[in-house]
Order: structure tokens, then sequence, then C-alpha cells
């Protein structure tokens, strides 16, 4: 074939030259995505063309779009509008969503950074994770996609954390965050990009999108952000006095008891009779790590959802320890009368 020769594909060769299978190649031209090809005798031809729109066709469901959603695109590009508008705002959205930069690591950095041990399980969990990816050819070295994440599971493994409990925490976290992504695209979506995304755009809409994603890209983290500042300052101090029993501030100053909380009950609950002066204080034991049934934590599940039951578990434990306070200080009165 000489250099300008115009190519010509059997539809085996252009399923091998576009990673297509046959049986795709014909259903995209049953869905008039696909041209029709030329007949050659009682063979069909295919051509660049053909090649170049399966190309297209793999980029954009690669981005997510649905088949129906790629016909009116390629509909809108062969009426001569571009599809240069659209693929930059996809090219937006692929972006990265913070300014750390991936990093490598070794294995041996990797050992030294969690204790100086080598734990292979430990690594595939990772892998499994993503906080870990793999690099084609080397079995020494680990591309790490976001340095900062991996850092704090070091961090919090010197801290006394296991592993196990660092990755669970982390499968859990991340189900509680992609949440919060859903609920902010779902929002930003019906009152700003409707708009846009409610048919193809035009070059000069994509634009205008993609300029709107540049400006409200930091907005999520910083939402989050703020709001995790907040409730660590609130729950962080109440956590702290119920791990050490100190008096709520809202407590009547004369002594009188205020609301029932996990520390106040089991300030109650360990002494047989409160006007019994209390003895030297005992120090605090390490709390227990109490795993719950599978068949109950199922149940949470089906009740709240996983990114709840946390949250439901507690609340329910708080309800459970203060229902309890209340006959205990209820009795002791009956008692006393």
């Amino acid at each position: 074939m000489s250099e300008h020769a115009v190519a010509e594909y059997r539809i085996e060769d252009l399923a091998h030259f576009s990673g297509a299978t046959v049986r795709t190649i014909r259903a995209y031209q049953d869905r008039g995505l696909l041209p029709k090809p030329q007949r050659r005798g009682r063979a069909n031809v295919y051509g660049d063309p053909h090649l170049a729109r399966l190309r297209q066709i793999a980029d954009l469901l690669e981005r997510g779009y649905t088949l129906a959603s790629i016909k009116e695109l390629l509909e809108a590009w062969d009426a001569g509008r571009g599809l240069g508008g659209v693929l930059g705002l996809v090219a937006e959205v692929d972006g990265p969503w913070s300014d750390e930069s991936p990093a490598r690591i070794s294995r041996a950095e990797l050992d030294t950074a969690f204790g100086g041990v080598s734990d292979d399980s430990a690594v595939e969990e990772a892998l499994a994770l993503g906080v870990l990816e793999r690099i084609e050819g080397r079995t020494d070295e680990f591309h790490v996609p976001s340095p900062q994440e991996l850092a704090v599971a070091a961090e919090l493994h010197a801290a006394g954390v296991p592993l196990p409990a660092i990755t669970g925490h982390l499968r859990e976290l991340r189900a509680q965050v992609e949440h919060i992504a859903t609920r902010f695209l779902d929002f930003t979506t019906e009152h700003v990009f409707v708009r846009y995304l409610s048919r193809p755009p035009t070059d000069a809409q994509a634009a205008e999108a993609a300029s709107m994603v540049r400006r409200l890209r930091p907005l999520a983290q910083q939402t989050v952000d703020a709001e995790l500042a907040r409730a660590m300052r609130s729950l962080a101090n109440r956590h702290l006095r119920h791990h050490l029993a100190v008096p709520s501030p809202a407590a009547d100053p004369a002594g009188a008891p205020g609301p029932a909380t996990p520390a106040t009950a089991a300030a109650a609950g360990s002494r047989a009779d409160p006007r019994e002066p209390a003895g030297p204080a005992a120090p605090a034991a390490p709390t227990p790590v109490v795993p719950l049934p599978a068949a109950t934590l199922r149940a949470v599940h089906e009740l709240v959802g996983p990114a709840n039951a946390a949250a439901f578990i507690a609340a329910a434990t708080e309800r459970e320890i203060s229902a309890r306070t209340m006959d205990d200080l209820a009795a002791r009165r009956a008692d006393h009368d």
C-alpha cells in the first residue's frame, strides 16, 4: 500500500485494530453509532473514519458516557458542532481534585515506615484499597496515589493501632466520604449544572461548564474541612470527658446531676452507695474493642445503611446507658424511702 493509499479493513481487521469485537461493531452499526461500510462485491469494507469513530466511542465509554448520550454527541459532531468543548469539560472533571502529587515508594521504605516488619497481607490489603498501586515490571516498588493517606496510616500504626484496624477504619471512612461526595454532586447538578447536562452542550456552554467546575472544585473539600474541624472540636471534648469521668460544664454547680452521660453512668455504677466517700481513683483501664456479631451488623446496615451504622450504634448505646442510669437512680430513691 502506498503512502497516500486509503486504508480498507474487513470487519475482522477493524475489530483487531480498534479493540472492539465483531459483534460490538455490528451492534454499533444497528444503533446508528457507526456509519455503514461500503460494499466491494459481496464484501463489506471499512475505512479509517470507522476506526477513528470506534476509538472515539471507546474513549467516551471509558469516561462514563452512555451509548445514548454518545449517539447524541456524535450526531452533533457530524452536524458540524465539534466535540472539543465537551471533551475539554470531561478533561476538567477528570483532572486532579487536590494539590497532592503522587509518589513512589520501595518495599524496603514501606516496611521501614511500618515498624520494619514485612507484612505481605497488609500490602495486599493496601493494594486492594488503592492506597498502593503496582508498577508494571517492578515487584519491589509501588505507586502511591496519596502520600498523605499513607503517611497517616504510618502515624496511626506507630501510635499503636493495628494494621487491620486501620484498613477497616479506612473502608468505613471511604463509604461515608463517598456518600458526602455523591450528595455534593447531586446538589450542584440540580442547582448549577443541569442546564449544561440536559442535552449535549455547545462548545461555548461546555467551556462555561468547565470554568464552573474549576470554581466549585475546592468547595467540597473546604466545606468538609470546616465541618470536620467543628465536629472534632465539639466531640473530642465530650469524648475526653466521657473517658476521664469529668462532669459536664452543664451540670448544676451545687452538685445536682446533669443529663445522664456514659461518664456519669460509669461514675454512678462504680460505687455501691453514693453517700460513701470515694477512695483513691483507680487507673483508667484501656477501652476494649467489642466486635459486633455479623448478623447484628447486617441488621443495622439494612436499617440505617452502612454510612450511618457507626452513629446509630453509638446513639443506641448512649440511650441504653442513660436508661439504665435512670433505672438505677430510681431504685436507689425507692430503697432510701
